[in-house]
């Protein structure tokens, strides 16, 4: 009798994490804690390290201690004596040649064995030149048997045409087989959830497809505001913060077609077709396929929330919208004539990550409709967050002595099926990028066709001189989005 495989867990190779942006908050909430889990859970070699680099003066003890809290990256094992930090300006080649010398020390030291793994936490206005610095001094050239590679954060680029700018700096640079677009959302193992689901599950994938889905909602909701970041949200807002990446990246994993092979490179083509299988909305359709809207005061007398533009750093006379919602179309095979309802927004009234399928009635009810009073069409919901899970939710009959239907519901629940530690998305992706594994970061074509779609309802909305619609913060959004999805008479899940 054959024996079970054991599945082995994976580790980095020798390598040295070198962070750009260093002193900032992305590096301190996020990247420090994912690399610290990853040495306490033995998923780094002895030999690795860590170089941080910003233009804040700092020494490496420093660097270690302050950006954890006072948690000693020293402690771990893993990066004892192998913590650095360089002090400079992006633009100075000083910092790059200073920065060189460190990883050649490293690589003696430690046995890093040059490979090396750069990781842009600045703000999108310092990608150039740090590319541009590396270049310059010849680290984005690995040596025969190592690697040298660059990790990039959002935003990537304002538009398409700026996104192709970024590429043609970062291409002659790195290959793009070196190239690793990260959106931390795709790190999360409930978002990878939607590939089991989907592909290792033979009773779904029958009802995936036009045959029996209805529609499509996908909601990316925040309870909070923009906080301190309004400077960086009058130049985003909703579509670009929220929808040109995380809406449309969701999106494209719970629709594309099964792929030949769970590899890199088979899982992202799928994603790109279906993203180009997605219909423009003309100019003249976009009124009716998106709404754009934006949070004024709201809440209770207890608790009233400020309006966006109340907010640090917002223009009083801002047309930046906080909340979009979209009807796309797929035009496909799986997917034609069925609407993808799309929205996100902050200050609602929930916080919450999901996609749900909401399946055709049945095409003949021979139970009287004074009985199915409280019976609502069937569903598939997968909970991103919180509360992670799944949920089906069918017809079932009342107990009692009538003969009664409503709705109910089978729940999946993350936490009361598995002991395992859910890994913080960083942290996943930083083992990803190590290793070598871009199955979870965006390629080069998968951001031409994510701008592709966000583009012109951007564009018409730049160009629409019109009062942008507002909500009360708390709400659900603004009313032109019920009536977006209300046309034909189906509506929202805001009982979530």
């Amino acid at each position: 009798m054959d024996q079970p495989q054991l599945i082995q867990e994976r580790s980095a190779p020798p390598a040295t994490l070198v962070i750009f942006g260093a002193s900032g908050d992305l590096t301190r909430r996020k990247l420090l804690p994912a690399v610290e889990s990853l040495a306490r859970h033995n998923r780094l070699p002895d030999q690795f390290a860590l170089v941080g680099v910003a233009r804040t003066p700092m020494s490496d003890d420093q660097f270690a201690d302050s950006a954890l809290g006072g948690r000693s990256l020293s402690e771990k094992r893993q990066l004892a004596g192998g913590v650095r930090y360089v002090s400079g300006g992006y633009d100075d080649p000083d910092t790059y040649k200073r920065l060189a010398e460190t990883l050649d020390e490293l690589d003696a030291q430690r046995g890093t064995a040059g490979n090396r793994l750069f990781y842009l936490s600045t703000p999108a206005n310092a990608f150039e030149p740090v590319i541009c610095g590396l270049a310059d001094a010849g680290l984005n050239q690995a040596r025969e048997g190592s690697f040298s590679r660059l990790v990039i954060e959002k935003p990537y680029g304002r538009d398409l045409a700026t996104a192709r700018e970024l590429d043609g700096v970062v291409h002659a640079a790195f290959d793009e087989s070196s190239v690793f677009r990260i959106d931390h959302y795709l790190g999360k193992d409930t978002v990878q959830n939607v590939l089991a689901l989907r592909f290792a599950n033979s009773i779904f994938q029958p009802i995936w497809d036009r045959s029996w889905v209805d529609h499509v909602q996908i909601t990316v909701a925040e309870t909070l505001g923009v906080g301190t970041r309004g400077g960086f949200y009058e130049s985003a807002g909703a579509m670009r913060d929220i929808v040109q990446n995380h809406v449309l990246q969701v999106l494209a994993l719970a629709l594309m077609e099964p792929p030949a092979s769970f590899e890199s490179e088979g899982l992202r083509n799928e994603k790109v077709k279906l993203l180009q299988a997605i219909r423009l909305p003309t100019d003249r359709d976009i009124a009716d396929a998106a709404v754009r809207g934006q949070y004024t005061r709201g809440g209770t007398r207890e608790e009233l929330m400020a309006g966006y533009r109340e907010e640090v750093g917002v223009d009083p006379l801002s047309r930046t919208e906080t909340y979009a919602a979209l009807r796309l179309n797929v035009d496909n095979w799986r997917w034609a004539g069925v609407p993808f309802y799309v929205r996100t927004g902050k200050r609602l009234p929930a916080r919450v990550t999901e996609v749900a399928l909401q399946f055709q009635r049945p095409p003949h009810l021979p139970i009287p409709t004074s009985q199915l009073t409280e019976l609502d069409a069937d569903a598939l919901v997968l909970r991103i967050q919180p509360n992670e899970g799944i949920s089906l939710r069918f017809g079932a009959k009342v107990p009692g002595h009538s003969f009664r239907v409503r709705t109910a519901s089978m729940d999946f629940s993350y936490d009361q099926t598995f002991v395992e530690e859910s890994p913080e998305a960083y942290e996943r992706l930083l083992l990803d990028a190590l290793v070598g594994d871009a199955s979870l970061f965006i390629r080069s074509d998968e951001v031409e066709q994510s701008w592709r779609v966000v583009d012109p309802i951007i564009e018409h909305w730049t160009n629409d001189r019109s009062p942008i619609p507002t909500y009360e913060a708390a709400s659900w959004g603004p009313s032109d989005a019920d009536r977006l999805i209300g046309r034909n008479g189906r509506k929202w899940r805001n009982s979530i």
